[in-house]
């Protein structure tokens, strides 16, 4: 039987004054994340060390309070908001960079370090970190671990879980454990910390990563090539990813997204039925070859335009209707179901005809763009929850979403996650025996379940 007093209480004994937050308007901030959804916890514990995660679950596992976990609750699927009455674990004072180190071209941080100030510091010795999502000036390393986040650069350098090379983490027992030496290669059992980026906080809570570091590009240019409609436009993403010259990045709008976009920032964004945003990195030598490949795979049936900036500015004037995009939504509808599937890319073709079919038998706006070069679509079907036609279609169509998806032979989630949103889908997802795994994976790491449940396992 959980007893929220008693924790409060040993907390209050093993925590300084300033670490625990019993206050309702705390509690309340601390409650929620972007999904929308609102939890209220007993309290709100920020350790500043390991060892007081270590304190702070064994005193959740022996008082039966679960424990949820969070960085900045940039996330959308309602994997950091709480259950009501569960302990809030907030990483946030714990933001040192530990090192970096560009002879082993590493980093050692702790979760609570944001992603964009671990590139300035990555930066300041001519490397990177190749995760870069949208949120990365407010998203921490520890939440980006945690959903397997990715971003423009993943076509080309790989997610979280791709530049991870060790942990050190807590269980749900409350025990502190190192996944694996922080080499770039091994093979000494199974990868515990690759295994444990994208679980949610669902096995263990990172306190400490070791990330890989890749060299900056000497040179990098970017790219836009617009089309009449998204039919052709999927048509050039496949064609692109099946060549040699691998983009950096390849970001795919919709014309409802480029209409939102041009209304919130001009002519600077074309008017067209589709676009796609590239960028291609490496030598200064490579790039006019790496162009000219692109420009080829690009040139299908319905091909408006293709252009190449020149400088920065020109850069930033390309990416301006990516930019916009994310403002110009809150104009279409006073809601979003913002889906972030993934598909394999030669199916993008059939995925984009399906959003068609799917809004106008829906009566739902549907705006799409996102991370083509992967097949990774961010759908965002647009409503009013005010209007009972609406409120009743939304959760139809978000049904027929992934239903067509996983038929498309694709994934839930690309990088956002499963939390609470998708969770009453996994059995769609995967197979019976898989989940029943994941569950006794899940049992090892954390017998009592404390740790962050309801989230991703059905």
């Amino acid at each position: 039987m959980a007893n929220p007093a008693d924790l409060v209480r040993r907390l209050r004994e093993l925590l300084p004054v300033q670490a625990l937050r019993t206050d309702p308007a705390d509690r309340l901030a601390y409650g929620y994340d972007n999904s929308r959804r609102q939890g209220m916890p007993c309290a709100v514990a920020l350790p500043e060390r390991r060892e007081q995660v270590v304190a702070i679950v064994q005193a959740c596992r022996d008082t039966g309070v679960p424990l949820t976990a969070r960085g900045r609750g940039t996330g959308t699927t309602g994997a950091a908001v709480p259950a009501d009455d569960a302990l809030v674990l907030s990483f946030e004072r714990m933001d040192a960079i530990v090192a970096i180190d560009p002879a082993r071209r590493l980093a050692i941080v702790e979760p609570g370090v944001l992603n964009g100030d671990l590139q300035a510091a990555a930066a300041a010795h001519g490397f990177f970190w190749p995760p870069d999502p949208t949120s990365a000036p407010w998203s921490t390393v520890g939440g980006n671990l945690a959903c397997n986040a990715g971003g423009p650069r993943t076509v080309k350098y790989g997610a979280s879980r791709d530049n991870v090379l060790a942990v050190t983490a807590v269980d749900g027992r409350g025990r502190l454990f190192d996944t694996a030496r922080p080499l770039a290669k091994q093979a000494m059992g199974y990868d515990l910390a690759r295994l444990l980026v994208g679980s949610e906080g669902t096995l263990a809570l990172i306190v400490e990563a070791t990330l890989r570091l890749l060299p900056c590009p000497e040179a990098s240019r970017a790219l836009a090539a617009s089309f009449r409609d998204v039919a052709a436009a999927a048509r050039a993403v496949t064609r692109i990813m099946a060549q040699p010259a691998t983009p950096s990045a390849l970001e795919f709008l919709d014309g409802k997204s480029l209409a939102l976009a041009r209304a919130r920032a001009g002519d600077a964004v074309p008017a067209a039925g589709a676009l796609l945003l590239m960028e291609v990195d490496g030598p200064a030598s490579s790039l006019d070859d790496q162009v000219e490949a692109l420009r080829a795979a690009a040139s299908v049936d319905g091909l408006l335009r293709f252009q190449a900036a020149a400088d920065g500015a020109g850069r930033e004037l390309l990416w301006a209707a990516r930019k916009a995009l994310s403002p110009a939504l809150r104009a279409v509808a006073p809601k979003k179901i913002n889906e972030d599937v993934v598909v394999p890319v030669p199916r993008l073709p059939e995925l984009t005809a399906f959003l068609d079919v799917l809004e106008a038998e829906s009566g739902i706006a549907i705006v799409c763009f996102g991370h083509a070069g992967n097949g990774n679509l961010h759908v965002n079907l647009m409503y009013d929850p005010a209007d009972p036609a609406q409120a009743a279609a939304a959760p139809v169509a978000l049904r027929r979403l992934f239903e067509q998806v996983l038929a498309l032979g694709g994934s839930l989630s690309g990088e956002h996650g499963i939390g609470l949103d998708k969770r009453p889908f996994m059995p769609q997802a995967l197979d019976p025996v898989a989940l029943s795994l994941m569950a006794g994976i899940r049992q090892a790491f954390d017998p009592d379940g404390i740790l962050n449940p309801g989230k991703l396992l059905p």
